[in-house]
């Protein structure tokens, strides 16, 4: 290699979600092998895209650059990009209007003058292609991994992880994600009205997440609530494979999804999924999820239904989430991305 590899961590100091968790595993897995650079604060909004682009690129020098979260300094052509999704492209009524007017400018320019793209998924890959013009053979496209954390836990884990969160059923279905208008949580809502009364009495929906940053989304409300549905907010991420592991079901009819890692964990933690049946989550679940039209909600009340009072269903598909999930891990997604980062910096 020429020079030390840089890496780009603003998205750092923003709250946790997949991709910080992508940055955060891949920069523990090459540890001393890339130089770290962010702000000195948290930079958000405008001031966090002012720093990016006219700031970094001074800092780098003629090193090479990776920015591993989207976006990246368009200054810098010796630069590595992650991209995970290009919601802001192709769905820009999710966004607030500067938010999505910024990405849908950037996002073509970064791509076209980057020596190379990682993409998550070749959902990703494709709609980076058709969204920039960008050529394929510049897109490799490196899968998410999964922590060994994310696994089966014993009966008196899930009962501890109840009670710390104060959850009011040992029988639950989970939804999890920032609530923000492509989770598509008025969709899940509705299907669980449509179903409840088909569940046995003691099965709750349990929906965790932090809402989405006011500079970015679109406002989602929720007008009306079913019965047996309980609202957790934030969960620390500590907290989140045993969350995983105790749900009878994990409901993720995403709208729209780059790759999708929070299905990818309920699979590793034995738990079957629900998912959107378009974008990038079957190609990750494979065989080990139901899949359904994220529009019908009476397609999703049916899937729940299966999944909570079928349980040779479960157990045979909690099976094939844990045998799809082993192959996914964040050692390979490092090597692979290291792989890149070598290639573009020979």
């Amino acid at each position: 290699m020429k020079r030390q590899i840089v890496i780009n961590t603003r998205s750092m100091t923003a709250g946790l979600s997949g991709v910080q968790r992508y940055v955060g595993e891949l920069r523990t897995r090459l540890a001393g092998k890339l130089q770290a650079i962010s702000p000195m604060r948290p930079l958000q909004g405008i001031k966090g895209h002012v720093w990016e682009q006219c700031l970094l690129p001074g800092k780098i020098r003629s090193r090479l650059l990776w920015s591993p979260a989207n976006t990246g300094p368009l200054l810098c052509q010796n630069q590595v990009v992650t991209v995970h999704d290009v919601a802001a492209l192709d769905h820009p009524e999710w966004f607030t209007p500067k938010f999505s007017a910024w990405y849908r400018f950037m996002v073509p320019c970064l791509i076209r003058s980057a020596r190379s793209v990682i993409a998550v998924s070749e959902f990703t890959k494709q709609r980076l292609v058709e969204t920039t013009g960008a050529s394929p053979t510049k897109i490799r496209v490196i899968p998410n991994g999964v922590d060994e954390r994310f696994r089966c836990c014993a009966p008196d884990a899930s009962e501890a992880i109840r009670a710390r969160l104060d959850i009011p059923s040992a029988r639950y279905v989970l939804s999890l994600g920032t609530l923000e208008p492509r989770k598509n949580l008025r969709g899940q809502l509705d299907a669980w009205s449509k179903c409840v009364e088909r569940l046995p009495t003691d099965t709750w929906l349990i929906v965790a997440g932090r809402t989405g940053q006011s500079h970015v989304f679109a406002e989602a409300e929720v007008s009306r609530v079913p019965a047996r549905v309980h609202f957790l907010g934030f969960v620390p991420d500590g907290e989140l494979p045993m969350l995983y592991a105790g749900a009878l079901a994990f409901l993720y009819p995403s709208i729209y999804e780059g790759f999708g890692l929070p299905a990818l964990e309920a699979m590793a933690a034995g738990t079957v999924p629900i998912v959107s049946n378009s974008t990038a989550l079957p190609e990750v679940v494979g065989d080990g999820a139901l899949t359904v039209d994220p529009y019908k909600s009476e397609s999703i009340a049916d899937a729940i239904v299966s999944l909570v009072t079928n349980q040779q269903m479960r157990h045979e598909l909690s099976r094939r989430a844990i045998r799809r999930a082993q192959s996914f891990n964040w050692e390979n997604t490092a090597a692979m991305t290291w792989e890149v980062l070598c290639q573009a910096n020979a």
